[in-house]
């Protein structure tokens, strides 16, 4: 059976995938138990060793204040270690399978949806981090597909707690009644993390590149929340108690995050809008 190891296994997405693919391929799941990705001398030792065809690169540390705040140790596990990854791929003639993120584009200069053409451009230090890997992919001869991915959404499982997300964000203010904001000045996908799980058997066989994989939107991040909590049957009243605008952040330029995917679709990938996204979510675990 087909070997893919997966880093940051124990991550939402990653767990998805091998969840619904687990009778497709043989998953090998790689946790910080295993292995230190700030360790790039163990994570070359780690890999050379390792049987696989293909390398699902989904360990990351996200946060971007994490980053900010440890850009050395954090360099170490976005960077370093993902690089180190990809060159023992290119020496075993494997897939080498990235995920990137969004964030390559927040420079707050330009507006979306950028295409995989557009040059990426982050004033963050999680984006470069992201984007030093891809620069390398990009020039190397290796056999490697780099997903930029957007704000992924979903709930957890009794056994599998999702990630920060704005479905979660916005039962929290409703549900536990404390107020939240959401910000007016941003616009970005929001995808279902679950739409990604269901179609990796394509996205693996997808020709050497850099794919964008997010749904359409066009609803700041605070006209969306405002779209859940409606969703979740709470009238407009109760919304405005709890759901606010917050028109501070990114006031000096508005955040333009969104993705255009018709690359990817192109490879029969299916994407929707991120509000039939949060709907069918919410379907799902029956809300």
């Amino acid at each position: 059976m087909y070997k893919i190891a997966v880093t940051g296994s124990t991550g939402y997405l990653a767990s998805l995938i091998q969840l619904y693919n687990k009778e497709k391929f043989l998953f090998i799941p790689i946790s910080r138990k295993d292995l230190d990705l700030e360790n790039t001398d163990e994570v070359k030792q780690f890999f050379e060793k390792l049987e696989f065809d293909t390398v699902l690169h989904a360990a990351a540390r996200t946060q971007t204040t994490d980053c900010e705040m440890h850009p050395d140790e954090t360099k170490k596990v976005n960077t370093d270690s993902a690089i180190q990854i990809a060159k023992i791929c290119q020496k075993k003639k494997a897939r080498f399978i990235f995920l990137s993120t969004e964030q390559v584009f927040n420079d707050k200069k330009k507006t979306g949806p950028y295409t995989e053409e557009t040059s990426p451009k982050s004033t963050s230090v999680y984006g470069n981090q992201k984007l030093a890997v891809e620069e390398y992919l990009n020039i190397h001869e290796l056999d490697f597909v780099t997903l930029r991915l957007s704000w992924m959404m979903g709930l957890s499982f009794p056994e599998l707690t999702s990630s920060p997300n704005i479905i979660k964000n916005v039962m929290n203010a409703m549900f536990y009644q404390k107020p939240t904001k959401f910000t007016v000045n941003e616009m970005r996908g929001m995808t279902y993390a679950k739409n990604f799980a269901q179609q990796f058997d394509k996205i693996l066989g997808l020709p050497k590149g850099t794919y964008h994989f997010s749904s359409n939107n066009n609803l700041s991040t605070y006209e969306f929340a405002n779209f859940i909590a409606k969703e979740l049957g709470f009238d407009n009243e109760r919304i405005r108690q709890f759901i606010l605008a917050d028109k501070e952040r990114y006031a000096d330029q508005f955040r333009d995050l969104r993705l255009a995917t018709d690359k990817i679709q192109q490879y029969g990938i299916k994407l929707q809008s991120s509000q039939e996204d949060a709907k069918e979510c919410l379907k799902d675990f029956g809300w």
